[in-house]
């Protein structure tokens, strides 16, 4: 367990990737759980993860962990 919970409000659920924004490209970027909390990135749950979606004129850009 991460003993980071989704920054979604109201979410208890654990942390599984970390989310930041690319305000300049009008990117979103969601890759695997950072190491440790960033101040200007967001921890989602799996939930929210696969729920997201983009403002109109966004992008996501989802990177994924291989071993």
């Amino acid at each position: 367990m991460t003993n980071r919970e989704c920054s979604r409000p109201s979410c208890r659920g654990e942390a599984t990737t970390t989310l930041t924004y690319d305000y300049a490209d009008s990117l979103i970027v969601v890759g695997p759980l950072s190491p440790l909390p960033e101040p200007h990135s967001y921890d989602l749950c799996a939930r929210h993860t696969d729920r997201l979606s983009a403002p109109q004129g966004w992008q996501i850009m989802r990177h994924v962990y291989v071993d």
